[in-house]
């Protein structure tokens, strides 16, 4: 089981949308995909941006996003 939960990560993502404003998150599979995409930059050389030596790289993504060292950008957002 993945901890924190997609619910719990989702919270996490959104909890800087105003009340009214459409969530950054909306599906467990932005998630998946914002999770994933960090990994792969972790394999390919990036430094984690937390201390989790010797975790595999999804997880240390996963760890990232969970204390918002990572941010999901919504199309419009995009650079």
């Amino acid at each position: 089981m993945l901890h924190p939960s997609y619910s719990d990560l989702m919270k996490v993502v959104n909890s800087e949308v105003e009340e009214g404003d459409v969530p950054v998150v909306t599906s467990r599979y932005s998630i998946v995909m914002a999770t994933a995409k960090r990994a792969r930059q972790i394999i390919a050389g990036d430094e984690p941006l937390v201390d989790k030596t010797g975790d595999k790289p999804l997880s240390i993504a996963v760890e990232e996003l969970n204390q918002g060292k990572i941010k999901i950008l919504n199309d419009s957002e995009e650079a």
